[in-house]
């Protein structure tokens, strides 16, 4: 009778505490952020002053001695580093980042500007790594210990291990100049680049600009330079998912409602593509956040072999013309970017999975 009693109220119990143990979770990983951003921004400001200040780094040479004194005292770069690292602190929390030395741009404009690029082909990269990922991983899985599993963990290990601008050099050299199937460089021919000119307020993402002009010409065009930066980045994250599903399939193919699903009937291609890939699902959305810091540094090297012009792209730039004022606003975005990606994807994680949260 007690446990009779008890039980109705066992449900309700579990689902306050639930409640209260995620709200806790998200508002512990939400001040979590805080200190992750700090301590990058921290490191790269005095990292980045090293060599001394941004203006003799970039300028240093090409500037007679006197006038270059007078732009670092301009610039407040002859001031004590503490007090330039609190104002640099106060500055970014107000959204400035201050202006790059080799062009003379607000740091905040380049990253608005460049920013939709790199968004756009990291979007594409991500559909190129499910698509590719997602049914080769269950078929790693069901072939399990058979070549087909063994080649495809093999392909999984060299689509990781390769380096990024090897695998977008050979795409060029195969599909662009051998084969010219596709565009060598560029986001976009330049007459699709004239016609989204005209575009009131563009996004910056050319997929959807073209989609606003309804020019079936120009989506296909965008489509069609996408495809093998989409293919040389998308690669690097398929190897890891790849693997990440064939070894959580293979643990609940093993589940015991897996074998009773069997006994009852039910076909393997429902047993494994329903009942043992959902479930093997939860890990691999943890380790997305993980991806797009890794798909943030390879579009550094992506961006520059097909000169996509995105924030990996213009980091390079800034990078070769040693703009440090540039640079450092670009990885400090990269950071907050990382930093709110890997939040929200635990986040989702928890919902989905509640035992991550205790």
């Amino acid at each position: 009778m007690a446990v009779d009693a008890l039980a109705p109220e066992l449900p309700a119990a579990r689902s306050i505490s639930a409640g209260g143990g995620l709200w806790r979770y998200i508002i512990v990983r939400l001040l979590l952020i805080i200190p992750t951003v700090l301590i990058l921004v921290t490191m790269v400001f005095f990292l980045m002053r090293i060599t001394g200040d941004p203006i003799t780094a970039a300028l240093g040479g090409r500037l007679p001695a006197a006038q270059l004194a007078e732009r670092i005292h301009q610039a407040g770069y002859d001031r004590p580093l503490i007090v330039q690292y609190f104002e640099y602190l106060g500055a970014a929390l107000r959204g400035d980042f201050g202006m790059t030395i080799t062009d003379g741009r607000p740091v905040t404009d380049v990253l608005l500007q460049y920013g939709s690029a790199t968004l756009e082909l990291a979007v594409y990269a991500l559909i190129v790594a499910f698509a590719v990922s997602i049914p080769l991983g269950l078929v790693a899985a069901y072939r399990r210990d058979k070549w087909q599993d063994a080649a495809l963990r093999i392909m999984a290990i060299l689509a990781y291990a390769t380096p990024i601008f090897f695998v977008g050099l050979l795409l060029k050299l195969l599909f662009s100049v051998w084969l010219g199937w596709f565009p060598v460089s560029g986001r976009a021919s330049t007459r699709t680049e004239l016609l989204m000119s005209g575009i009131d307020t563009p996004t910056g993402i050319y997929l959807l600009d073209a989609i606003r002009l309804g020019n079936g010409e120009a989506i296909g065009d965008v489509l069609w330079h996408a495809v093998l930066p989409a293919v040389a980045l998308g690669m690097l994250t398929a190897g890891v998912f790849l693997r990440l599903i064939r070894t959580n399939v293979i643990g609940t193919l093993g589940q015991q409602y897996v074998t009773s699903g069997r006994s009852r009937g039910v076909s393997e291609y429902r047993l494994v593509t329903k009942h043992a890939f959902r479930p093997a699902l939860i890990p691999i959305i943890t380790v997305i956040g993980l991806q797009i810091a890794m798909l943030l540094a390879g579009a550094v090297l992506t961006e520059t072999t097909f000169e996509w012009k995105g924030i990996g792209f213009m980091l390079a730039e800034y990078l070769k013309a040693r703009d440090f004022v540039a640079v450092q606003g670009i990885v400090v975005m990269i950071a907050v970017i990382v930093a709110v990606t890997n939040f929200l994807v635990d986040i989702v994680a928890a919902v989905i999975d509640p035992r991550v949260r205790y």
